[in-house]
């Protein structure tokens, strides 16, 4: 089992549980692992907006730089940015400093290999190994070996101009509003959709270092709904703080979750033939009308743990073009090799330019069943062991027997927080929460802190 690394990354609150002397050592450990037997070693990274993202950046580019490395900083961008950078520049490694849709007081930091792919389970343990053991790291380079650091002025632009050369259509008739989390996105986002003509309404795109996922983005879209509705504009995107997952809102100001934007993606990609093997993939937190959806418009699922990494793996074991989560990871492997906010925002405006069709009218292509998901705070080291307790185990039983194959019953340890996520999908949503906070407050008794 992995020490320090989770479904994400290293993650913790900055300064006290991801420290600099963390991020110096995952920079140190990190570099010397990835980049072993290689010259002229080369290293991308990029940050999001929280306060944090210096002091970390600072002690993890030191790290990198002692064994060694030329660290290329590209800024504030997204994560899928950072992916596509290190391809793009021929780097040996990417590393994002950031903590996705967490509040500020979080950060974290992730590694992408050469190929713009997170890391293997093997690599990340042992780059723990050196961790542990700082001793075992034998490079230590001195005159003109030691690494420098290089900043890209256009790296966002380049970025942006990417993901816009896969899009078709002219989006001069749209007026969107786009809510980018005060976070990565806040620069790219609107630029991407400008490109291609749309007439943009920016909201929380002005970061201050503290506000990143502040009531906002993808987690909170409540501001975004009302100003979908205020501007009568066409459509609303929501992004997290590092911009590699979207929640979109139709005209209406209904939201329109993760789930419903694969399965019009989806379909739209399998009109087009390019939907490889004609197979989605998705995670077994996805709603039952996902698989229902599906099967009605002759596209195969395939189902993973929760966590976009396993929905990776399972798309290049496959050769598949399309997969992601409810919470709105999707990854469009054609285009890029992680969940990409930006992409996919751009991919759904171009399916509703294409059809000339509302987001609303897209949506019915998937009914969603109701569906309770409770977060239960619980004690770090016991968040894996829930089913050890009886008391627990026959709850899950009793509930599983009562849906009676109607619905069912999905209980989840964070990858990331002291939380034990229980979910419930039914047909009827004041069973299925009542049945959710009672099975919740057992966990909570049980295990909680």
């Amino acid at each position: 089992m992995r020490k320090y690394f989770g479904t994400d990354g290293v993650r913790g609150i900055a300064n006290t549980e991801l420290t600099c002397e963390m991020a110096y050592k995952l920079g140190r450990a990190g570099g010397f692992v990835l980049t072993r037997g290689r010259e002229q070693v080369s290293v991308v990274v990029g940050r999001d907006t929280r306060i944090s993202g210096d002091m970390l950046e600072a002690a993890l580019v030191s790290g990198l730089m002692s064994v060694g490395c030329d660290v290329v900083t590209v800024g504030v961008v997204p994560t899928p940015a950072v992916a596509y950078l290190t391809r793009k520049y021929s780097a040996d490694c990417g590393v994002v400093i950031s903590a996705s849709h967490n509040p500020v007081e979080y950060n974290g930091i992730k590694f992408f290999n050469d190929k713009g792919f997170k890391l293997a389970d093997e690599i990340e343990l042992e780059i723990e190994k050196y961790i542990d053991n700082m001793n075992l790291i034998d490079a230590l380079p001195t005159g003109n070996r030691v690494g420098r650091k290089i900043f890209k002025h256009d790296a966002a632009k380049e970025y942006v101009e990417k993901v816009v050369s896969h899009i078709e259509g002219d989006f001069s008739n749209l007026k969107v509003v786009l809510d980018c989390a005060n976070g990565a996105s806040y620069k790219v986002a609107p630029m991407a959709f400008r490109l291609l003509g749309a007439e943009v309404i920016e909201i929380n795109c002005n970061p201050d270092g503290t506000n990143i996922n502040k009531s906002c983005g993808s987690t909170h879209p409540e501001s975004l709904q009302k100003k979908v509705i205020e501007e009568s504009a066409d459509f609303g995107m929501a992004y997290d703080g590092d911009a590699d997952r979207l929640i979109a809102v139709d005209e209406n100001g209904e939201i329109v979750d993760g789930d419903k934007i694969m399965m019009i993606c989806a379909a739209s990609m399998k009109e087009k033939g390019i939907l490889k093997n004609d197979t989605l993939v998705a995670t077994v937190m996805s709603n039952i009308g996902l698989f229902i959806s599906a099967k009605e418009n002759g596209i195969k699922l395939e189902t993973t743990k929760v966590g976009d990494r396993y929905v990776l793996e399972e798309m290049v074991k496959g050769n598949y073009s399309l997969g992601g989560e409810q919470s709105g990871h999707l990854v469009f492997l054609d285009y890029n090799t992680t969940g990409d906010g930006t992409m996919s925002s751009l991919v759904l405006a171009s399916i509703l330019v294409e059809k000339a069709i509302k987001l609303s009218e897209a949506t019915k292509i998937m009914d969603k069943y109701p569906q309770v998901l409770v977060n239960v705070k619980v004690k770090h080291e016991l968040k894996n062991i829930y089913m050890d307790f009886e008391e627990i185990a026959s709850e899950i039983d009793r509930i599983e027997k009562i849906m009676d194959g109607k619905g069912r019953v999905l209980i989840r340890p964070s990858g990331t927080e002291p939380l034990v996520r229980v979910m419930l999908e039914g047909k009827e949503l004041e069973q299925i929460e009542s049945l959710a906070n009672g099975l919740a407050q057992i966990i909570k008794h049980k295990i909680g802190c």
